[in-house]
């Protein structure tokens, strides 16, 4: 209550994020290259024009960007190092994402730093001796791990598959 939470990529489940946070009285920013601020900010979320802006002004960023050849590695040290005194980076993103060795090293300079991820990264064991106490990683990915999830996953893609094969809709398209 009363922190900022920082939505780096403002895409559904982003939105999402934002939205929950709201009812817990955080003020929510949210980054993204793709998405226009009016969309962000219709809905209540302050919309900023970087990534950099974003760390520097969130207590909390919560991931939310797809592993592409521009995003990999990309939340690294210079881009943690922005944030706030105490600040919190929650991946639930891509583990790709994520400049371990420098996040590691940033960690260890930056004692009041945390990482927090639902996808176990390569260097664990290295996060977890050199940032005790400061890093939590659950072992297998868990953003969709409960049957509605599931379920939910499965209909989303057959609507999907529907749109392109009736319309041409290429919107959820991942590979090209």
């Amino acid at each position: 209550m009363g922190k900022k939470l920082g939505i780096h990529a403002y895409g559904n489940v982003g939105r999402n994020v934002a939205r929950i946070a709201k009812g817990f009285g955080m003020e929510i920013y949210a980054f993204d290259a793709f998405c226009p601020k009016e969309v962000i900010e219709k809905d209540g979320v302050k919309a900023v024009d970087s990534a950099e802006e974003l760390y520097s002004t969130c207590d909390v960023v919560s991931l939310h960007i797809p592993a592409t050849a521009e995003t990999k590695n990309s939340i690294n040290r210079e881009l943690v190092g922005k944030m706030k005194k105490n600040g919190v980076l929650v991946n639930t993103a891509r583990k790709e994402v994520i400049n371990e060795a420098e996040l590691i090293g940033l960690m260890q300079e930056r004692v009041d730093l945390k990482y927090v991820t639902d996808i176990m990264p390569a260097a664990n064991d290295e996060f977890a001796s050199k940032c005790a106490g400061r890093y939590f990683s659950t072992p297998k990915k868990m953003g969709a791990q409960t049957a509605e999830a599931n379920i939910n996953a499965g209909i989303a893609a057959a609507k999907q598959i529907v749109g392109f094969l009736k319309d041409g809709c290429e919107k959820f398209r991942v590979n090209k």
